[in-house]
């Protein structure tokens, strides 16, 4: 994998992991109106696929590492 691809995994994941802990925090603590929720709860899920699919990617890298 190149450098710039590994710069970007690791800069999305942190990002999502963020992103999830701060709609997390917010919500605990009541800052989102009901019509709002919706809307948070998909940019939460797509944080969470982001995280997923470095997970993967991630993992598949470590495979065919140790296979060589």
């Amino acid at each position: 994998m190149s450098e710039t691809v590994e710069q970007l995994q690791e800069l999305a994941n942190k990002s999502a992991r963020s992103t999830v802990a701060v709609i997390d925090a917010m919500t605990q603590r009541g800052a989102f109106k009901g019509e709002e929720l919706s809307t948070i709860g998909g940019l939460r899920d797509q944080c969470i696929q982001v995280i997923q699919l470095v997970e993967n990617l991630e993992q598949e890298a470590a495979m065919a590492d140790d296979s060589e």
